[in-house]
């Protein structure tokens, strides 16, 4: 395992679910966090809980502006992690654009707004490590996932450009790509949901990744290949196996 103590990481949606165990996994093991969410109620919640050093720094990652003022109060990091992200389950015919925005504004350009607030300053001091949090809906359009697969593909391949440009470099970059995670956000489908996991079952497959040296992990692994497969399916099959019915 890496060495954790004493590594200051600032986690972008971190009051609830996923980040919120993660939160505590780094804090156990002695790295110095720093949650940002809009809640500020509830990140003063979660630093009064955590075990280590803790502090919160409230942000909209909708607005550039205030992603960039947040990363300049949180100075200088060690790593970023990118958890924040909203969902409603939509159809096209049950297009709804505000929602929609809302998933690509927080989803993927939230991501990119974060990233480009700390690139500069981690090769500057050529050092660095950047994670972000896809999902198995971003492999390839679902049903019944308008706004939601689109922007979670759009910050797998962000990931995938970052990783192509700074592989090289001292700023490491991960993508991690869960599955269903039981948080409120799950709450909202009817559907069956395979190989829901807990947030913290999900936030310790996340630290494991963040604990070697390789880019991308998709998990649960068995319920990840069908995802990865689907990638190389011709088109008539995936929708007819993937499609509305």
């Amino acid at each position: 395992m890496k060495n954790w103590q004493g590594k200051r990481y600032w986690l972008v949606g971190a009051s609830e679910g996923l980040g919120r165990e993660l939160a505590f996994t780094l804090s156990r093991v002695g790295t110095e966090v720093i949650v940002s969410a809009r809640s500020e109620d509830r990140l003063k919640e979660l630093v009064a809980e955590l075990p280590g050093k803790a502090s919160y720094v409230p942000v909209d990652v909708t607005d550039r502006a205030a992603v960039e003022k947040a990363a300049a109060e949180v100075g200088d990091i060690d790593g970023v992690i990118y958890l924040a992200g909203v969902y409603w389950p939509m159809q096209a015919a049950e297009w709804d654009n505000e929602k929609a925005d809302l998933m690509g504004e927080v989803n993927f350009l939230g991501a990119s707004r974060v990233a480009g607030a700390v690139i500069k300053d981690m090769l500057a001091k050529q050092a660095g490590h950047i994670v972000l949090v896809g999902s198995l809906a971003g492999f390839r359009g679902q049903a019944g996932a308008i706004g939601y697969s689109a922007s979670k593909a759009g910050m797998m391949t962000l990931a995938e450009s970052m990783q192509a440009d700074l592989r090289k470099s001292p700023v490491s970059v991960q993508l991690v790509n869960p599955g269903f995670i039981k948080t409120r956000l799950t709450d909202k489908n009817t559907f069956n949901m395979p190989f829901i996991m807990s947030a913290e079952d999900a936030a310790k497959e996340v630290f494991e990744h963040m604990n070697t040296d390789g880019f991308k992990k998709s998990f649960p692994m068995v319920f990840s290949w069908l995802f990865r497969l689907s990638q190389f399916m011709p088109d008539w099959m995936y929708y007819r196996i993937f499609g509305a019915k």
